[in-house]
């Protein structure tokens, strides 16, 4: 299933949000320009540099140097989340933020979001690393930062409608479906992924457990950054004030 809309208007301009795919774009425009002037089989200079090693970041928190490194490793978590493998990779990334960031923005108000966003994305990294501590494949993507905001939707917004493509056979159609089974769904094959991830070596791909850690949090910080006062809305409950 692939949700391109939602039918769940939001009440305020979503700045943050708007924001964020904009540096994201500007990232993977910089990691692009590099990557054409980098001989073949070579590293661009951005990834190796601020892409998220989980060996290195399980050294570093043990309080042991790593050689050769001249950023700071505990930083590289959050400048890899800005930072994507590849133009599909981007597009996806930015699609489900457009989709699902602008009503969790406005559950939460702009600035709150924002640290919202950026923990998500910590605590995905922390979830990755932990399971597989010695991988030193870089690991780069908004995914999951918003994979979080999956999970504050899924429950800031259950009934919400969301416009979704599904396949049926050779066939594909467009139907609504609520977004507790689109995103229900979404998490469950994560789920599914991730642990069929445990027995076999990681040498790339998908970093599932960066997306279940990610929407975890999500859901576990929605109750801290919401807004306080309630009214009923048809598809959940939107806070106003403080």
């Amino acid at each position: 299933m692939i949700p391109f809309r939602d039918y769940n208007p939001s009440g305020t301009v979503p700045f943050v949000t708007i924001g964020l795919i904009v540096m994201n774009v500007a990232v993977f425009l910089v990691e692009w320009s590099q990557l054409r002037q980098t001989r073949r089989g070579a590293m661009p200079t951005v990834i190796a540099e601020y892409a998220m090693q989980p060996a290195e970041v399980a050294r570093a928190v043990r309080g042991k140097p790593v050689p050769g490194q001249r950023f700071p490793v505990l930083l590289t978590p959050l400048t890899s989340m800005f930072m994507h493998g590849g133009l599909l990779h981007l597009v996806g990334n930015m699609l489900y933020l457009w989709i699902f960031g602008d009503n969790v923005e406005d559950r939460m108000g702009h600035a709150k979001y924002l640290v919202f966003y950026l923990l998500c994305g910590l605590g995905a990294a922390a979830a990755h690393t932990a399971v597989d501590p010695s991988s030193n494949v870089p690991t780069v993507g908004a995914s999951g930062a918003i994979a979080g905001v999956l999970g504050a939707y899924l429950l800031a917004f259950p009934r919400a409608q969301i416009a979704t493509l599904v396949p049926l056979g050779i066939f594909r159609t467009v139907i609504r479906l609520p977004a507790v089974i689109v995103l229900g769904f979404w998490f469950v094959l994560q789920f599914i992924s991730g642990m069929g991830s445990l027995r076999m070596a990681q040498t790339g791909g998908v970093a599932w457990w960066a997306h279940i850690g990610g929407f975890v949090a999500g859901m576990l910080l929605l109750f801290a950054f919401q807004k306080r006062k309630a009214i009923r809305r048809p598809y959940g409950y939107y806070r106003t004030g403080w």
